[in-house]
């Protein structure tokens, strides 16, 4: 095989190791990490064939030798070998799948850091303090979404880019005219706020169907929690129309 770049299983063949469920292993040119699922990974360099921890873990080298389509590996802490295991290139559904719930994944997280921006202005320009209130609440719960969409880009192998698509809506939505007075803005807020929960929830349920056949149940089970509090905010959204409309 020509490079070790990208997400490999880990599976344990023999000696001390635990069983290794879950584990895996992403490698990016001359770095990497061992990690288990959406956790911190524990770093290592890569030098040829063999994967060198670093510290507090600098005694650990793994040995690897090409075997089929995948790879064999040798443990070692200190010189001395203490298991063996086997790294398979990890595959879900087809590349082409993964590549598009990447990309879609990715999207989603720019989308939130997007609505996060939005809210934040929404907030100081808004004077009705229920739909503010609403506001403030949904700031959190799309801090929480960003960071659970960038766990499942990094249980991929991946790392958000911020891809610039996501944010053209909202960019156009929250350029607000100088002359609108304050009463105005509140209204105009709701009305971004309400479009803009809709496209978070078209692009959710989206990302699940693809989610569902890449065989990505974190993901799926991600989306509908998502999914689930966007409604609840367009539906808060919508109670305040007599209120903003004065």
């Amino acid at each position: 095989m020509e490079t070790l770049d990208g997400m490999w299983n880990v599976e344990r063949v023999s000696g001390v190791m635990p069983p290794l469920l879950g584990i895996r292993k992403r490698i990016e040119g001359a770095r990497g990490e061992t990690a288990l699922g959406a956790l911190p990974g524990v770093p290592f360099r890569v030098q040829g064939l063999e994967l060198h921890y670093e510290p507090p873990l600098s005694g650990f080298v793994d040995r690897l030798e090409p075997h089929g389509e995948g790879y064999s590996g040798r443990a070692f802490f200190r010189g001395r070998e203490y298991g063996t295991f086997t790294l398979r290139r990890r595959e879900v559904a087809g590349s082409a799948v993964e590549s598009r719930l990447v990309k879609h994944l990715d999207e989603a997280f720019a989308l939130e850091q997007n609505v996060r921006t939005m809210l934040d202005g929404m907030i100081r320009t808004t004077d009705d303090p229920g739909l503010r209130e609403a506001f403030e609440q949904h700031r959190e719960e799309t801090r929480r979404h960003a960071d659970l969409m960038r766990g499942r880009l990094e249980a991929h192998g991946a790392k958000p880019s911020l891809v610039r698509e996501a944010g053209g809506i909202l960019g156009a939505l929250t350029k607000l005219p100088l002359d609108l007075v304050r009463g105005d803005r509140a209204a105009r807020n709701a009305r971004d706020a309400y479009v803009t929960e809709h496209l978070e929830i078209a692009g959710y349920e989206l990302l699940e169907r693809i989610a569902r056949r890449a065989e990505d149940d974190e993901t799926v089970e991600a989306c509908r929690s998502i999914r689930h509090e966007e409604q609840a905010m367009a539906e808060r959204i919508a109670a305040s129309w007599d209120a903003v409309a004065g």
